[in-house]
């Protein structure tokens, strides 16, 4: 029988770790973003399309787990002009890794490298340039005043 204690434990500890809460939340986007890669190749998608159809998913899901999970502490816009703005910037931020990731590994399939190797440092260079622009900008708490 597992130590609800200790469960509760982690739960708060995780609140407290935005970080920590956006590594998990970008795990589950990743993971559909390399679960459509990889079904979207075996359909003979070129590879660079593949990626950002899938890289596409991603952003779906990756808005839903930020907004919800991560930014919810008053990081995330009223309903409204506010909300839609910062839906924009979110939907901006996303595109510039979109073409990072696009980018990589088309040069990779061009190239005759591996896909897969290049989409995880693909996958490094997009998560840290969104990490930095959605806690600075995208998702930044307005200051009190």
């Amino acid at each position: 029988m597992p130590d609800t204690g200790r469960i509760a434990e982690a739960c708060a500890l995780l609140r407290n770790q935005r970080f920590l809460r956006y590594l998990i939340a970008s795990v589950g986007a990743l993971a559909m973003d390399m679960g459509s890669l990889l079904a979207l190749l075996r359909l003979d998608v070129p590879a660079g399309l593949a990626a950002a159809m899938a890289y596409s998913l991603g952003i779906v899901v990756q808005w839903l787990l930020l907004s919800r999970a991560v930014f919810n502490d008053g990081g995330v816009a009223q309903r409204g002009i506010g909300r839609t703005r910062q839906k924009v910037v979110f939907v901006s931020s996303a595109l510039l890794g979109l073409a990072v990731t696009s980018g990589i590994v088309s040069a990779a399939a061009a190239l005759g490298v591996s896909v897969l190797a290049n989409k995880v440092l693909a996958v490094t260079i997009s998560f840290t340039l969104n990490w930095l622009l959605r806690k600075r900008i995208v998702f930044r708490v307005p200051a009190e005043g």
